[in-house]
């Protein structure tokens, strides 16, 4: 499931360029108590492995950066799209933002223009897809003297396949609760991928964006588009939209402008994928 939001900034929106850490916090605050507990300190975890299974794009609409202060200005409406395929998480922060009619990115707070969601099938092995936020995969190694350091890896390097391959059967497993689907995910980049490095609390991250064709498993590939492709997507990483496959989509308008209409049978839109 796929929510979009529109915010409409009463004033210019100032934020620090490297704002996910803010966006993360600001899902958390639009959610119920127990859902936002739930999340931050158990999630849905795996060989010891802690997965929060949703994801999030990066702020889209007109923008200037100001290089000197290392800050991004809004002027105009923002959308930003999250994803997950757990119907509670996503009943939660839609019925949050509706109910709230604002969200608070930082010190900026901003009025909820609109609140949509989109299920998103995936009917087959295959499909292109567009990131929405960089793509991050990567592999922790040992040094000779025994520190650690991140490898990071982008689409076409040796073992990234593999890598997100597991990554997804782990992120399935997750939410099932049981076995993936064997066989492996394929990305292909097509066209030129760009390298992003942003910062995560201060942590440097590295990933990719562009256009990929990716192949594999139907089921897995729906993990995907819901959860995010790669690694560290609660962060903001590896959003994901469809541009190109045999798919079904059904929307709903949950908001309008302005906001204020009741959700009326929500569980009937959220009903997780892949079932």
């Amino acid at each position: 499931m796929h929510i979009t939001i529109v915010m409409k900034p009463r004033q210019t929106v100032n934020l620090p360029v490297d704002y996910n850490h803010i966006v993360q916090s600001a899902i958390y605050n639009v959610m119920d108590n127990s859902m936002a507990s739930f999340l931050h300190q158990q999630g849905f975890i795996v060989n010891g492995r802690i997965y929060r299974l949703f994801c999030f794009s990066r702020l889209n609409g007109f923008y200037n950066i100001d290089r000197h202060s290392g800050r991004i200005l809004f002027s105009q409406n923002i959308q930003l799209i999250i994803t997950s395929p757990v119907s509670a998480f996503v009943e939660s922060v839609a019925d949050g933002l509706l109910q709230q009619g604002e969200i608070r990115l930082g010190a900026n707070v901003i009025a909820i223009e609109s609140v949509s969601a989109q299920s998103i099938k995936v009917k087959n092995d295959s499909m292109v897809v567009k990131t929405l936020s960089p793509v991050v995969m990567y592999s922790t190694v040992l040094r000779p003297d025994g520190r650690k350091y991140t490898v990071y890896f982008q689409p076409g390097d040796p073992g990234y396949d593999a890598l997100i391959t597991a990554n997804l059967q782990k992120k399935y497993k997750a939410f099932y609760g049981q076995e993936a689907p064997a066989g492996r995910v394929k990305v292909n980049s097509k066209g030129v991928v760009k390298m992003n490095v942003l910062q995560y609390k201060g942590t440097v991250i590295k990933g990719y964006s562009g256009l990929l064709q990716v192949t594999g498993p139907q089921k897995l590939l729906q993990i995907a588009v819901d959860c995010g492709l790669g690694s560290k997507n609660s962060q903001g990483m590896g959003c994901l939209q469809v541009q190109r496959q045999n798919h079904a989509d059904r929307s709903v308008v949950f908001g309008g402008n302005p906001i204020g209409r009741q959700i009326n049978n929500i569980s009937n839109f959220v009903s997780s994928p892949c079932r």
